[in-house]
């Protein structure tokens, strides 16, 4: 594997961890989730240029409706990622206090709470978009099996703890304050965080299957 390759995954790694901590505030607190917050900005905009490949083949080539789906995820998670930071930034006690009162720390706080949950969504698609890549190195018909059905019971459960937890109305901005539970274990928030990153993450790889076999079915027509 080339260094640059290399790179690239020890980044995503690090993006995946870090998001998964900074969406269990209840086990980080404030002075962590900070530096969390601009730690993950960092990594970001690392990762947006050791991918400025990408960018560059925007304009070429054909859209299929898979490729524009991958555009699409990819736009709004960049854009939902740098508004949660700065909005982060924007009400921040110890990493970036000189940018308090730049906005109502109402209007601040509440769509901080609607984008990082948007970010963590979004993150899951964006990574099941690319669990295709990992898929097909599995030659083993008995192996690819047993990870579909491991994968469906743990999407069966991130999806209804995503649901329970009422995090839809904080991404619909019907909630402004978020309800944490501090009795909970650390490694279970993040076991939980995880199993509701993966279901999001294998929807989209379902979802990549589906448009594929739409764009083969328009070729062979």
């Amino acid at each position: 594997m080339k260094s640059n390759t290399i790179i690239k995954r020890v980044i995503d790694i690090a993006l995946t961890v870090t998001l998964l901590l900074l969406m269990a505030f209840q086990v980080t607190e404030q002075l962590a989730h900070e530096w969390l917050g601009i730690t993950m900005f960092v990594l970001t905009i690392v990762h947006q240029l050791l991918n400025r490949k990408y960018y560059a083949a925007i304009f070429k080539g054909r859209y299929t409706p898979l490729r524009v789906f991958q555009l699409i995820v990819n736009t709004l998670l960049l854009l939902s990622f740098l508004c949660t930071a700065l909005s982060g930034m924007m009400m921040s006690r110890y990493a970036t206090p000189f940018l308090n009162g730049i906005l109502p720390s109402s209007v601040v706080r509440q769509g901080h709470l609607a984008l990082s949950h948007w970010s963590f969504v979004l993150m899951g698609l964006h990574l099941g978009l690319h669990l295709g890549i990992i898929v097909s190195r599995l030659k083993n018909k008995t192996v690819r099996i047993v990870l579909g059905i491991v994968m469906t019971g743990i999407s069966v459960y991130g999806f209804s703890l995503f649901f329970s937890s009422d995090i839809l109305k904080y991404m619909l901005f019907k909630n402004p304050f978020a309800f944490l539970d501090y009795t909970k274990a650390w490694w279970l928030v993040l076991l939980e965080n995880l199993a509701m990153l993966l279901a999001w993450a294998f929807a989209a790889y379902l979802l990549s299957l589906g448009l594929k076999r739409l764009s083969r079915k328009k070729r062979n027509k």
